[in-house]
């Protein structure tokens, strides 16, 4: 009698678990899927609006600018970067139920911290030259565009790899509230995880 009772617990425990397992597994999905699609939509998007930006503002003269394509492709790799990572990660997920990211992928990310960080300088050297090669009559607003579009290249690169900076989830921003602390970026998670 004891053990179909106990028979019994184990079925509901397992059927419950089984849900509980699916459900996380459903939620973490659709929330790598988002930040996937996220990144290589603004991916597409920041071409499309380079263009029409240089077509329809020609005094701008970005692409003419030096600082502009130095930021422009800092930030053009950055959300390669960014899709490829999460990518890999829905991919992993839904092929063989775990998120964890492949060695060899964080391996390749790793490396590239070292070409982002160079684009990094690269840009105050093309901001420098840009000066030089437009003075005295600056196409100010140009040079404006490319530092915008460095700086938030700057703050994505940390946001990838060092600390999460944007929360657009109520979790994240509850654990914000919570901790009072920047959450350490999943990149940054698996480079120490795995290297």
């Amino acid at each position: 009698m004891s053990h179909t009772i106990y028979g019994k617990i184990f079925i509901v425990i397992e059927r419950y678990f089984g849900r509980w397992h699916l459900k996380l597994k459903y939620k973490l999905e659709k929330r790598l899927a988002y930040l996937y699609s996220g990144e290589l939509v603004s991916l597409v998007l920041f071409v499309i609006l380079s263009y029409a930006a240089n077509y329809l503002y020609p005094t701008l003269r970005l692409y003419s600018l030096y600082s502009f394509w130095i930021s422009f492709i800092f930030l053009e790799l950055l959300l390669l970067q960014g899709t490829f990572y999460w990518y890999i990660k829905l991919k992993r997920l839904r092929k063989e139920n775990i998120s964890i990211t492949p060695m060899k992928i964080v391996r390749q990310l790793h490396r590239l911290k070292t070409l982002n960080i160079s684009l990094i300088f690269i840009f105050l050297i093309a901001f420098i030259v840009d000066f030089i090669k437009w003075y005295p009559s600056f196409p100010l607003g140009g040079l404006q565009i490319s530092f915008f579009i460095y700086i938030f290249a700057v703050l994505e690169y940390i946001n990838y790899f060092y600390i999460q900076i944007s929360y657009d989830n109520i979790s994240d921003i509850k654990y914000l509230l919570k901790s009072k602390k920047l959450k350490q970026s999943c990149m940054n998670k698996d480079f120490k995880r795995n290297l």
